[in-house]
């Protein structure tokens, strides 16, 4: 079984509920885009998934990518056609967009396509990541309401409080899943020790990002 992991919460998440289901989780698989942005993958952050691979104790393919409609999903099929899997997990939340093009995907390659995620409730969802350990970085903050003072903290009940206050207010996804907000998990209940990170902060006045070193 592989993961498609993005480093951030969702995927982590699902790394996580496969692990729970007893399956044999070979691969966490990332999709690296190479250009200025993607219409299915996250950008920041992705080169740490081979450290949480790691962590995870499995093994680690990265795929690069255009990012090109369409082409970015032959990309990760022409990857996956490589491994000998049955099926792979993704942390899909509500993109109707990503999840056909990867059940469609996984139907040319013979292989099934989980989604434990799906239309799960925002605020549950991130209620449960924090009181199951995941420790989650925000590494991208591009909505009202959120400065660059979120750059950099991991999420804990208060700061979830917070978040959730201020996404009623500014009325944005409190799981980040129109873009709002990108994330990094630096530890969980999937992997065994902890990222060991150094880090810049970008700030433009607007939005901003860390880079990693």
């Amino acid at each position: 079984m592989a993961v498609l992991s993005s480093g951030g919460k969702d995927s982590s998440a699902a790394i996580w509920w496969a692990q729970c289901k007893g399956w044999d989780v070979t691969h966490l698989v990332t999709m690296i885009v190479e250009g200025d942005d993607s219409w299915m993958f996250q950008i920041p952050g992705t080169s740490l998934v081979e450290q949480q691979a790691q962590l995870c104790e499995c093994k680690w393919l990265s795929v690069k990518t255009k990012g090109e409609e369409e082409l970015e999903v032959e990309d990760l099929k022409n990857a996956l056609s490589h491994l000998e899997i049955d099926g792979i997990v993704s942390g899909a939340l509500r993109s109707d967009y990503q999840k056909t093009r990867l059940e469609r995907m996984c139907e040319t390659l013979g292989i099934k396509s989980f989604t434990p995620l799906w239309h799960q409730s925002s605020q549950s969802h991130m209620e449960g990541l924090v009181s199951n350990g995941f420790k989650v970085m925000i590494t991208g903050v591009s909505s009202d309401g959120l400065t660059s003072e979120w750059l950099g903290r991991v999420l804990t009940k208060e700061s979830l409080e917070e978040l959730q206050s201020l996404a009623t207010k500014y009325r944005f996804h409190v799981d980040g899943e129109g873009g709002e907000y990108e994330t990094l998990v630096v530890a969980g209940p999937h992997m065994k020790g902890e990222l060991e990170l150094t880090y810049d902060v970008h700030w433009d006045g607007v939005r901003g990002h860390l880079s990693f070193d």
